[in-house]
């Protein structure tokens, strides 16, 4: 199934999509790809809001800034996200969790990744509006879509069907 079809499905059955990806099999690659996939996104999602601070700001231009948030978010972002997620995975852990490191990337990569869409339309919301109601609205649903993804993921991925992955 295309992936824009699992990221759409995502909002609506979360664990059912996060449990055909278990199903899948351990695919290290497309791990790492759902994870550099939506690093590279997220660094898109942010040239409206960075070009909006070179235009409004006293400070670095936008190429300077561009190349910051290149370096942020496709090199340090994906480290940041495989020791959260071995956090969250040891938590899960101590509390009873089944799942596997594996399952645990897996998770949170592939929430990371079904959030671009909400976090895409954030960075043009803050970029053409700025600081303002339409921010907090659309940041709320950024928020809410993320933990509405992962806490499924999690479920699926620590639950007792992920314990054989």
């Amino acid at each position: 199934m295309p992936i824009s079809r699992d990221i759409a499905r995502s909002y609506v059955r979360p664990r059912a999509v996060v449990a055909e990806k278990l199903a899948a099999g351990r695919r290290e690659d497309r791990v790492l790809a759902y994870v550099m996939g939506a690093c590279l996104l997220l660094f898109v999602a942010q040239w409206p809001v960075l070009a909006r601070a070179a235009h409004l700001e006293d400070g670095p231009p936008l190429d300077a800034r561009l190349g910051g948030a290149l370096m942020g978010w496709l090199m340090i972002a994906p480290l940041f996200f495989y020791i959260l997620a071995a956090v969250i995975h040891a938590l899960a852990w101590v509390f009873g969790g089944k799942g596997t490191w594996f399952t645990a990337r897996l998770g949170l990569f592939w929430t990371l990744l079904a959030t671009t869409p909400l976090m895409l339309l954030n960075g043009l919301v803050s970029g053409f509006f700025g600081p303002g109601a339409e921010q907090m609205i659309v940041g709320t649903l950024v928020v809410l879509g993320f933990f509405w993804i992962w806490i499924n993921a999690i479920i699926v991925t620590e639950g007792k069907e992920a314990a054989g992955v």
